[in-house]
Protein backbone atom coordinates (compact mmCIF):
# COMPACT_ATOMS: atom_id res chain seq x y z
CA UNK A 1 0.00 0.00 0.00
CA UNK A 2 2.92 2.31 -0.72
CA UNK A 3 1.33 4.47 -3.66
CA UNK A 4 1.48 8.25 -2.95
CA UNK A 5 -1.54 9.48 -2.24
CA UNK A 6 -1.68 11.33 0.68
CA UNK A 7 -0.95 14.60 -0.94
CA UNK A 8 -3.01 15.07 -4.10
CA UNK A 9 -6.30 16.36 -2.52
CA UNK A 10 -4.94 20.06 -3.67
CA UNK A 11 -4.39 18.32 -7.59
CA UNK A 12 -7.83 16.72 -7.38
CA UNK A 13 -9.72 20.39 -6.72
CA UNK A 14 -7.53 22.06 -9.29
CA UNK A 15 -8.71 19.15 -11.81
CA UNK A 16 -12.07 19.17 -10.69
CA UNK A 17 -12.26 23.13 -10.90
CA UNK A 18 -10.48 23.14 -14.17
CA UNK A 19 -13.17 20.54 -15.52
CA UNK A 20 -15.43 19.32 -13.62
CA UNK A 21 -17.37 16.31 -13.68
CA UNK A 22 -20.55 17.49 -11.72
CA UNK A 23 -22.82 15.00 -10.09
CA UNK A 24 -19.93 13.78 -7.86
CA UNK A 25 -22.24 13.69 -5.19
CA UNK A 26 -25.83 11.64 -4.67
CA UNK A 27 -28.08 14.76 -4.39
CA UNK A 28 -26.85 16.41 -7.56
CA UNK A 29 -28.96 17.23 -9.81
CA UNK A 30 -26.30 17.09 -12.93
CA UNK A 31 -25.16 14.23 -14.92
CA UNK A 32 -21.82 14.52 -17.31
CA UNK A 33 -21.57 18.39 -16.86
CA UNK A 34 -18.08 18.74 -18.47
CA UNK A 35 -17.45 22.44 -18.44
CA UNK A 36 -15.16 23.77 -21.72
CA UNK A 37 -11.81 23.30 -21.15
CA UNK A 38 -9.52 26.44 -20.44
CA UNK A 39 -6.14 25.97 -22.15
CA UNK A 40 -4.26 28.57 -19.83
CA UNK A 41 -6.30 26.35 -16.78
CA UNK A 42 -5.43 22.89 -17.73
CA UNK A 43 -2.56 22.63 -19.66
CA UNK A 44 -0.35 24.02 -17.22
CA UNK A 45 -1.58 21.15 -14.91
CA UNK A 46 -0.08 18.10 -17.54
CA UNK A 47 3.54 19.22 -18.70
CA UNK A 48 6.01 16.58 -16.62
CA UNK A 49 5.93 12.87 -15.74
CA UNK A 50 5.37 14.30 -12.21
CA UNK A 51 2.06 16.10 -13.64
CA UNK A 52 0.63 13.58 -15.12
CA UNK A 53 1.94 10.94 -12.80
CA UNK A 54 0.00 13.10 -10.00
CA UNK A 55 -3.12 13.10 -12.65
CA UNK A 56 -3.09 9.83 -12.83
CA UNK A 57 -3.00 8.90 -8.72
CA UNK A 58 -6.69 10.94 -8.82
CA UNK A 59 -7.68 8.47 -10.71
CA UNK A 60 -6.69 5.96 -8.09
CA UNK A 61 -8.55 7.97 -5.28
CA UNK A 62 -11.76 7.99 -7.26
CA UNK A 63 -11.56 3.88 -7.37
CA UNK A 64 -10.41 4.08 -3.93
CA UNK A 65 -13.54 5.99 -2.77
CA UNK A 66 -16.08 4.10 -5.16
CA UNK A 67 -14.68 0.38 -3.90
CA UNK A 68 -15.96 1.32 -0.25
CA UNK A 69 -19.08 -0.10 -2.02
CA UNK A 70 -18.32 -2.52 -3.90
CA UNK A 71 -18.91 -5.24 -2.02
CA UNK A 72 -22.58 -4.23 -1.79
CA UNK A 73 -22.99 -5.27 -5.77
CA UNK A 74 -20.27 -7.69 -6.03
CA UNK A 75 -21.19 -9.96 -3.07
CA UNK A 76 -24.37 -9.12 -1.30
CA UNK A 77 -26.59 -10.44 -3.74
CA UNK A 78 -25.49 -13.44 -3.36
CA UNK A 79 -26.21 -16.46 -1.65
CA UNK A 80 -22.76 -16.83 0.60
CA UNK A 81 -23.62 -13.52 2.96
CA UNK A 82 -26.59 -12.16 4.59
CA UNK A 83 -27.27 -9.48 6.64
CA UNK A 84 -27.89 -10.31 9.86
CA UNK A 85 -28.94 -7.55 11.92
CA UNK A 86 -28.82 -4.37 9.17
CA UNK A 87 -32.54 -4.08 7.73
CA UNK A 88 -32.86 -0.83 6.29
CA UNK A 89 -29.39 0.11 4.75
CA UNK A 90 -28.33 -0.21 1.20
CA UNK A 91 -26.93 -3.47 1.41
CA UNK A 92 -29.80 -4.75 3.14
CA UNK A 93 -31.70 -4.06 0.04
CA UNK A 94 -29.16 -5.60 -3.02
CA UNK A 95 -29.43 -8.52 -0.33
CA UNK A 96 -33.33 -9.07 -0.54
CA UNK A 97 -33.55 -7.73 -4.14
CA UNK A 98 -35.66 -4.95 -2.76
CA UNK A 99 -33.01 -2.03 -4.33
CA UNK A 100 -34.84 1.07 -5.68
CA UNK A 101 -33.96 3.24 -8.63
CA UNK A 102 -33.41 6.11 -5.95
CA UNK A 103 -31.34 4.30 -3.54
CA UNK A 104 -28.66 7.32 -2.51
CA UNK A 105 -25.38 4.37 -3.44
CA UNK A 106 -26.46 4.13 -7.28
CA UNK A 107 -25.84 7.19 -7.95
CA UNK A 108 -22.61 8.13 -5.76
CA UNK A 109 -21.77 4.50 -8.13
CA UNK A 110 -22.16 6.18 -11.14
CA UNK A 111 -20.98 9.56 -10.16
CA UNK A 112 -17.78 8.00 -8.66
CA UNK A 113 -17.00 5.31 -11.70
CA UNK A 114 -17.73 8.47 -14.13
CA UNK A 115 -15.34 10.53 -12.06
CA UNK A 116 -12.49 8.12 -12.67
CA UNK A 117 -13.44 7.65 -16.26
CA UNK A 118 -13.12 11.87 -16.88
CA UNK A 119 -10.01 12.11 -14.88
CA UNK A 120 -8.49 9.24 -17.27
CA UNK A 121 -9.70 11.00 -20.25
CA UNK A 122 -8.03 14.12 -19.38
CA UNK A 123 -4.72 12.63 -18.78
CA UNK A 124 -5.09 10.83 -22.93
CA UNK A 125 -6.29 13.65 -24.08
CA UNK A 126 -3.54 16.54 -22.98
CA UNK A 127 -0.82 13.58 -23.42
CA UNK A 128 -1.57 13.76 -26.66
CA UNK A 129 0.14 16.85 -27.22
CA UNK A 130 3.44 16.31 -25.44
CA UNK A 131 6.21 15.51 -27.59
CA UNK A 132 7.30 11.65 -26.60
CA UNK A 133 10.87 12.88 -26.16
CA UNK A 134 9.92 15.40 -23.43
CA UNK A 135 8.04 13.00 -21.41
CA UNK A 136 9.99 9.88 -20.83
CA UNK A 137 7.12 7.85 -19.30
CA UNK A 138 4.69 8.53 -21.74
CA UNK A 139 3.68 5.15 -22.19
CA UNK A 140 3.16 4.29 -19.04
CA UNK A 141 0.76 7.19 -18.13
CA UNK A 142 -1.23 5.99 -21.34
CA UNK A 143 -1.43 2.13 -20.09
CA UNK A 144 -2.03 2.97 -16.69
CA UNK A 145 -4.78 5.62 -17.52
CA UNK A 146 -6.33 3.16 -20.20
CA UNK A 147 -6.22 0.04 -17.61
CA UNK A 148 -8.07 2.31 -14.77
CA UNK A 149 -10.42 3.32 -17.42
CA UNK A 150 -10.90 -0.48 -18.40
CA UNK A 151 -11.89 -1.64 -15.03
CA UNK A 152 -13.99 1.65 -14.62
CA UNK A 153 -16.36 0.73 -17.32
CA UNK A 154 -16.07 -2.88 -16.78
CA UNK A 155 -17.62 -2.89 -13.01
CA UNK A 156 -19.61 -0.12 -14.51
CA UNK A 157 -21.53 -2.63 -17.41
CA UNK A 158 -21.38 -5.41 -14.73
CA UNK A 159 -23.69 -3.62 -12.59
CA UNK A 160 -25.80 -1.30 -14.60
CA UNK A 161 -25.52 -3.08 -18.57
CA UNK A 162 -25.65 -0.43 -21.19
CA UNK A 163 -24.00 2.97 -19.72
CA UNK A 164 -23.18 6.21 -21.57
CA UNK A 165 -19.74 5.99 -23.49
CA UNK A 166 -17.44 9.15 -22.64
CA UNK A 167 -14.03 8.88 -24.33
CA UNK A 168 -12.84 12.26 -24.60
CA UNK A 169 -14.12 15.33 -22.46
CA UNK A 170 -17.19 16.49 -23.33
CA UNK A 171 -18.77 20.03 -23.68
CA UNK A 172 -22.47 20.34 -21.79
CA UNK A 173 -24.38 19.59 -24.54
CA UNK A 174 -22.47 17.23 -25.73
CA UNK A 175 -23.30 15.09 -22.63
CA UNK A 176 -26.71 15.82 -22.00
CA UNK A 177 -27.33 14.48 -25.44
CA UNK A 178 -25.20 11.31 -24.63
CA UNK A 179 -27.00 7.88 -24.71
CA UNK A 180 -26.51 4.52 -22.67
CA UNK A 181 -24.14 2.16 -25.12
CA UNK A 182 -24.84 -1.23 -25.38
CA UNK A 183 -22.44 -3.04 -22.85
CA UNK A 184 -21.46 -5.45 -25.75
CA UNK A 185 -20.39 -1.89 -27.73
CA UNK A 186 -18.32 -0.46 -24.48
CA UNK A 187 -16.62 -3.98 -24.10
CA UNK A 188 -15.78 -3.89 -28.31
CA UNK A 189 -15.02 -0.12 -28.41
CA UNK A 190 -13.17 0.80 -24.88
CA UNK A 191 -12.65 -2.11 -22.15
CA UNK A 192 -11.04 -4.88 -24.25
CA UNK A 193 -8.84 -2.21 -26.72
CA UNK A 194 -7.80 0.07 -23.49
CA UNK A 195 -6.62 -3.38 -21.85
CA UNK A 196 -4.59 -4.89 -24.89
CA UNK A 197 -3.00 -1.14 -25.32
CA UNK A 198 -2.28 -1.22 -21.06
CA UNK A 199 -0.79 -5.01 -21.71
CA UNK A 200 1.83 -3.29 -24.23
CA UNK A 201 2.71 -0.13 -22.36
CA UNK A 202 2.59 -1.40 -18.81
CA UNK A 203 5.50 -1.92 -16.81
CA UNK A 204 5.93 -5.79 -15.49
CA UNK A 205 6.85 -4.44 -11.97
CA UNK A 206 7.61 -1.34 -10.02
CA UNK A 207 9.56 -0.07 -7.24
CA UNK A 208 9.71 2.51 -4.82
CA UNK A 209 6.54 4.30 -3.92
CA UNK A 210 5.06 3.87 -7.33
CA UNK A 211 4.50 -0.50 -6.23
CA UNK A 212 0.94 -1.04 -5.87
CA UNK A 213 0.59 0.73 -9.45
CA UNK A 214 -1.37 -1.33 -12.57
CA UNK A 215 1.07 -2.99 -14.15
CA UNK A 216 0.92 -5.46 -17.76
CA UNK A 217 0.30 -8.79 -15.75
CA UNK A 218 -2.43 -6.69 -13.92
CA UNK A 219 -3.78 -5.77 -17.58
CA UNK A 220 -3.35 -9.31 -19.11
CA UNK A 221 -5.23 -10.79 -15.78
CA UNK A 222 -8.28 -8.44 -16.01
CA UNK A 223 -8.45 -9.13 -19.54
CA UNK A 224 -8.92 -12.22 -19.10
CA UNK A 225 -11.77 -12.29 -16.58
CA UNK A 226 -13.34 -9.63 -19.40
CA UNK A 227 -13.11 -12.32 -22.02
CA UNK A 228 -14.94 -15.07 -19.21
CA UNK A 229 -17.39 -12.70 -19.19
CA UNK A 230 -18.32 -12.58 -22.63
CA UNK A 231 -17.49 -16.00 -23.13
CA UNK A 232 -14.74 -15.56 -25.32
CA UNK A 233 -13.30 -18.83 -23.68
CA UNK A 234 -10.02 -18.94 -26.48
CA UNK A 235 -9.24 -15.68 -25.78
CA UNK A 236 -9.54 -15.94 -22.27
CA UNK A 237 -7.40 -19.40 -22.61
CA UNK A 238 -4.55 -17.47 -24.38
CA UNK A 239 -3.70 -14.04 -22.46
CA UNK A 240 -4.59 -16.05 -18.95
CA UNK A 241 -1.99 -18.53 -20.20
CA UNK A 242 0.45 -16.03 -20.46
CA UNK A 243 -0.32 -14.58 -16.76
CA UNK A 244 1.05 -18.08 -15.56
CA UNK A 245 4.23 -17.06 -17.40
CA UNK A 246 4.36 -14.20 -15.74
CA UNK A 247 6.28 -15.03 -12.57
CA UNK A 248 3.26 -15.26 -10.02
CA UNK A 249 2.67 -17.88 -8.14
CA UNK A 250 0.65 -18.89 -4.53
CA UNK A 251 1.60 -17.59 -0.93
CA UNK A 252 2.43 -20.95 1.03
CA UNK A 253 0.06 -19.64 3.53
CA UNK A 254 -3.62 -18.75 2.68
CA UNK A 255 -4.21 -16.85 5.95
CA UNK A 256 -1.24 -14.54 4.90
CA UNK A 257 -2.93 -13.31 2.22
CA UNK A 258 -5.25 -11.71 5.17
CA UNK A 259 -2.44 -10.68 6.88
CA UNK A 260 -2.10 -6.70 7.04
CA UNK A 261 0.66 -6.72 8.97
CA UNK A 262 2.71 -7.66 6.15
CA UNK A 263 3.48 -6.85 3.03
CA UNK A 264 0.48 -6.86 0.18
CA UNK A 265 2.72 -7.14 -2.74
CA UNK A 266 3.90 -10.29 -2.93
CA UNK A 267 4.16 -12.93 -5.41
CA UNK A 268 0.10 -13.72 -5.31
CA UNK A 269 -0.70 -10.04 -5.38
CA UNK A 270 -1.41 -8.55 -9.31
CA UNK A 271 -3.69 -5.75 -8.55
CA UNK A 272 -5.53 -4.20 -5.55
CA UNK A 273 -7.44 -1.20 -4.34
CA UNK A 274 -4.81 0.13 -2.41
CA UNK A 275 -5.65 1.76 1.39
CA UNK A 276 -3.34 2.61 4.22
CA UNK A 277 -4.10 3.82 7.34
CA UNK A 278 -3.44 7.17 9.02
CA UNK A 279 -2.62 9.29 6.15
CA UNK A 280 -6.46 11.41 6.00
CA UNK A 281 -9.41 9.71 4.49
CA UNK A 282 -6.74 7.54 2.81
CA UNK A 283 -8.41 4.51 4.90
CA UNK A 284 -10.77 1.47 4.45
CA UNK A 285 -14.30 0.84 5.74
CA UNK A 286 -14.08 -2.83 5.54
CA UNK A 287 -12.89 -3.30 9.19
CA UNK A 288 -15.71 -1.80 11.03
CA UNK A 289 -17.84 -2.24 8.52
CA UNK A 290 -17.64 -5.88 8.31
CA UNK A 291 -17.25 -6.80 12.33
CA UNK A 292 -19.72 -8.14 14.80
CA UNK A 293 -20.72 -5.46 17.32
CA UNK A 294 -19.07 -7.08 20.05
CA UNK A 295 -16.40 -4.62 22.23
CA UNK A 296 -14.80 -8.22 23.60
CA UNK A 297 -14.14 -9.19 20.02
CA UNK A 298 -12.65 -5.12 19.01
CA UNK A 299 -11.01 -5.33 21.79
CA UNK A 300 -9.21 -8.99 20.97
CA UNK A 301 -8.01 -7.14 17.36
CA UNK A 302 -7.19 -4.40 18.40
CA UNK A 303 -10.60 -2.39 16.64
CA UNK A 304 -10.57 0.73 17.94
CA UNK A 305 -12.78 4.58 17.36
CA UNK A 306 -16.20 3.56 16.45
CA UNK A 307 -19.22 1.67 16.03
CA UNK A 308 -18.69 -1.88 14.30
CA UNK A 309 -21.48 -2.32 11.32
CA UNK A 310 -21.94 -5.94 11.56
CA UNK A 311 -22.53 -6.36 7.92
CA UNK A 312 -21.24 -9.24 5.68
CA UNK A 313 -22.20 -12.09 7.60
CA UNK A 314 -21.02 -15.45 5.93
CA UNK A 315 -24.24 -18.12 5.37
CA UNK A 316 -24.80 -21.85 6.80
CA UNK A 317 -24.15 -23.24 3.29
CA UNK A 318 -21.29 -21.63 2.70
CA UNK A 319 -19.93 -22.59 5.83
CA UNK A 320 -21.15 -25.96 5.15
CA UNK A 321 -19.36 -26.53 1.83
CA UNK A 322 -15.89 -26.27 3.66
CA UNK A 323 -13.90 -29.70 4.48
CA UNK A 324 -13.11 -29.82 8.17
CA UNK A 325 -9.31 -30.07 6.61
CA UNK A 326 -9.22 -26.66 4.77
CA UNK A 327 -7.22 -24.13 5.84
CA UNK A 328 -9.00 -21.14 4.34
CA UNK A 329 -12.18 -22.27 6.34
CA UNK A 330 -11.49 -20.08 9.28
CA UNK A 331 -10.59 -17.15 8.29
CA UNK A 332 -13.52 -16.85 5.44
CA UNK A 333 -15.90 -17.85 8.12
CA UNK A 334 -14.63 -17.54 11.77
CA UNK A 335 -16.06 -19.47 14.21
CA UNK A 336 -20.47 -19.00 14.24
CA UNK A 337 -21.46 -17.51 17.87
CA UNK A 338 -17.76 -16.29 19.29
CA UNK A 339 -14.29 -16.00 18.68
CA UNK A 340 -11.49 -17.31 20.12
CA UNK A 341 -9.32 -15.28 22.65
CA UNK A 342 -5.53 -14.66 23.19
CA UNK A 343 -6.18 -17.52 26.29
CA UNK A 344 -7.25 -19.67 24.56
CA UNK A 345 -10.97 -19.31 25.57
CA UNK A 346 -14.30 -19.03 23.47
CA UNK A 347 -15.89 -16.42 23.93
CA UNK A 348 -19.30 -15.70 23.07
CA UNK A 349 -20.64 -12.53 20.81
CA UNK A 350 -23.87 -11.20 22.61
CA UNK A 351 -27.25 -12.51 21.51
CA UNK A 352 -28.70 -9.35 19.45
CA UNK A 353 -25.65 -9.11 17.27
CA UNK A 354 -24.47 -10.73 14.22
CA UNK A 355 -23.14 -14.25 15.04
CA UNK A 356 -21.37 -14.97 11.87
CA UNK A 357 -18.54 -12.57 10.58
CA UNK A 358 -15.54 -13.16 8.29
CA UNK A 359 -11.87 -12.20 9.33
CA UNK A 360 -10.61 -11.43 5.82
CA UNK A 361 -10.95 -7.41 6.37
CA UNK A 362 -10.00 -7.59 10.06
CA UNK A 363 -6.66 -5.63 11.18
CA UNK A 364 -6.02 -3.15 13.72
CA UNK A 365 -7.67 0.04 13.17
CA UNK A 366 -7.86 3.38 15.40
CA UNK A 367 -10.58 4.87 13.57
CA UNK A 368 -13.83 4.22 11.28
CA UNK A 369 -12.97 4.38 7.90
CA UNK A 370 -9.09 4.18 8.03
CA UNK A 371 -8.41 0.67 8.18
CA UNK A 372 -5.13 -0.50 5.91
CA UNK A 373 -6.90 -3.55 4.65
CA UNK A 374 -7.03 -3.84 0.62
CA UNK A 375 -9.75 -4.90 -1.80
CA UNK A 376 -8.31 -7.59 -4.23
CA UNK A 377 -9.19 -6.51 -7.34
CA UNK A 378 -7.09 -9.41 -8.55
CA UNK A 379 -4.77 -12.02 -7.55
CA UNK A 380 -3.22 -14.73 -8.85
CA UNK A 381 -5.55 -17.98 -7.83
CA UNK A 382 -8.09 -16.31 -9.43
CA UNK A 383 -6.03 -16.10 -12.30
CA UNK A 384 -5.58 -20.07 -11.72
CA UNK A 385 -9.26 -21.17 -11.24
CA UNK A 386 -10.29 -18.61 -14.56
CA UNK A 387 -7.63 -20.49 -16.68
CA UNK A 388 -8.92 -23.54 -15.14
CA UNK A 389 -12.35 -22.91 -16.22
CA UNK A 390 -11.43 -21.29 -20.17
CA UNK A 391 -9.20 -24.29 -20.24
CA UNK A 392 -12.24 -26.77 -19.32
CA UNK A 393 -14.47 -24.98 -21.65
CA UNK A 394 -12.51 -25.23 -24.46
CA UNK A 395 -12.55 -29.19 -23.87
CA UNK A 396 -9.37 -29.47 -21.98
CA UNK A 397 -10.41 -30.78 -19.26
CA UNK A 398 -7.16 -32.45 -17.76
CA UNK A 399 -5.14 -29.54 -18.07
CA UNK A 400 -8.25 -27.67 -16.32
CA UNK A 401 -7.85 -29.97 -13.52
CA UNK A 402 -4.39 -29.28 -13.25
CA UNK A 403 -4.76 -25.97 -12.46
CA UNK A 404 -7.54 -26.37 -9.81
CA UNK A 405 -6.11 -28.69 -7.79
CA UNK A 406 -2.61 -25.89 -7.72
CA UNK A 407 -5.49 -24.08 -5.75
CA UNK A 408 -6.66 -26.91 -3.78
CA UNK A 409 -3.05 -28.44 -2.46
CA UNK A 410 -2.63 -24.62 -1.48
CA UNK A 411 -5.62 -25.45 0.92
CA UNK A 412 -4.50 -28.77 2.49
CA UNK A 413 -7.62 -30.44 0.58
CA UNK A 414 -7.54 -33.78 -1.62
CA UNK A 415 -7.10 -33.41 -5.15
CA UNK A 416 -10.17 -33.85 -7.63
CA UNK A 417 -9.67 -36.47 -10.01
CA UNK A 418 -12.74 -36.19 -13.76
CA UNK A 419 -12.44 -36.14 -17.19
CA UNK A 420 -15.97 -34.90 -17.60
CA UNK A 421 -16.41 -30.96 -18.64
CA UNK A 422 -19.82 -30.96 -16.78
CA UNK A 423 -18.29 -32.86 -13.59
CA UNK A 424 -15.05 -30.12 -13.70
CA UNK A 425 -17.29 -27.32 -14.76
CA UNK A 426 -18.89 -27.56 -11.28
CA UNK A 427 -15.71 -28.09 -9.35
CA UNK A 428 -14.28 -25.30 -10.55
CA UNK A 429 -17.59 -22.82 -9.74
CA UNK A 430 -17.11 -24.36 -6.16
CA UNK A 431 -14.03 -23.69 -6.34
CA UNK A 432 -14.35 -20.25 -6.62
CA UNK A 433 -16.86 -19.79 -3.74
CA UNK A 434 -14.25 -21.43 -1.05
CA UNK A 435 -11.07 -19.43 -2.77
CA UNK A 436 -12.70 -16.34 -3.54
CA UNK A 437 -15.70 -15.93 -0.86
CA UNK A 438 -16.33 -11.82 -0.06
CA UNK A 439 -13.58 -10.79 -2.94
CA UNK A 440 -15.82 -9.02 -4.96
CA UNK A 441 -16.61 -12.31 -7.30
CA UNK A 442 -19.56 -14.31 -6.20
CA UNK A 443 -22.50 -12.08 -7.88
CA UNK A 444 -20.45 -11.54 -11.01
CA UNK A 445 -19.67 -15.11 -10.99
CA UNK A 446 -23.54 -16.50 -10.61
CA UNK A 447 -24.57 -13.66 -13.81
CA UNK A 448 -21.88 -14.22 -15.89
CA UNK A 449 -22.52 -18.11 -15.68
CA UNK A 450 -26.25 -17.88 -16.36
CA UNK A 451 -27.11 -19.05 -13.02
CA UNK A 452 -28.33 -16.37 -10.59
CA UNK A 453 -31.94 -16.53 -11.54
CA UNK A 454 -32.00 -20.14 -10.83
CA UNK A 455 -29.92 -20.10 -7.91
CA UNK A 456 -31.40 -16.63 -6.25
CA UNK A 457 -35.38 -17.04 -7.04
CA UNK A 458 -35.59 -18.58 -3.67
CA UNK A 459 -34.02 -15.48 -1.76
CA UNK A 460 -36.13 -13.21 -3.61
CA UNK A 461 -34.46 -12.31 -7.28
CA UNK A 462 -36.66 -11.83 -10.37
CA UNK A 463 -35.52 -12.75 -14.08
CA UNK A 464 -35.06 -8.90 -14.57
CA UNK A 465 -32.24 -8.24 -11.35
CA UNK A 466 -28.97 -9.38 -12.86
CA UNK A 467 -28.44 -5.28 -13.21
CA UNK A 468 -28.73 -2.91 -10.88
CA UNK A 469 -30.92 -0.21 -11.51
CA UNK A 470 -29.37 2.94 -13.18
CA UNK A 471 -29.55 5.82 -10.61
CA UNK A 472 -33.30 7.93 -10.97
CA UNK A 473 -31.62 10.77 -10.86
CA UNK A 474 -29.58 10.31 -14.03
CA UNK A 475 -32.62 9.19 -15.96
CA UNK A 476 -34.50 12.04 -15.12
CA UNK A 477 -31.95 14.41 -15.44
CA UNK A 478 -31.83 13.36 -19.43
CA UNK A 479 -35.54 12.93 -19.44
CA UNK A 480 -35.11 10.94 -22.70
CA UNK A 481 -36.43 7.27 -22.62
CA UNK A 482 -35.11 7.18 -26.46
CA UNK A 483 -31.89 7.69 -25.29
CA UNK A 484 -31.94 6.74 -21.51
CA UNK A 485 -33.89 4.44 -20.27
CA UNK A 486 -34.43 3.05 -17.11
CA UNK A 487 -33.52 -1.05 -17.02
CA UNK A 488 -36.23 -3.15 -17.67
CA UNK A 489 -38.28 -4.25 -14.77
CA UNK A 490 -37.73 -0.94 -12.69
CA UNK A 491 -39.99 1.41 -14.47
Amino acid sequence: MTINIKNISRLVCRLTCAVALIGASACSNDFIDIRPESSTTTDLLYQTDGDFRDAITAVYTALQTQYDDFWIFADVPGEDVTQEVVKNDPWYFADVFAMQDNTPVLATTWSNYYVAITRANLVLHHIQNIDAQSLPQRDRHIGESRFLRALAYFDLVRIFGAVPKVTTPLTTEEAYNLPREAAENVYRDVIIPDLLDAAERLPTAYGGADVGRATSGAAKALLGRVYLTIHDFAKAEQILGEVTTLGYALLPNYDDLFDYTKDEHHSEYIFDIEYEEGMGNQGSVFTHRFMPNSSAMADHYGIRGGELAETFSPTPALRALFEPEDKRRNVTVGTTGGFTNSQGDFVRLPAATSQNYTLKYVTSVNLVGDSRANWKVIRYADVLLMYAEALNENGKTPEAIEQLNLVRHRAGVQPVATDNRDEARELIYRERRLELSFEGHRWFDLVRTGRAFETLQPLGMQSFMTLFPVPLSQVQIINNPAIFPQNPGYN
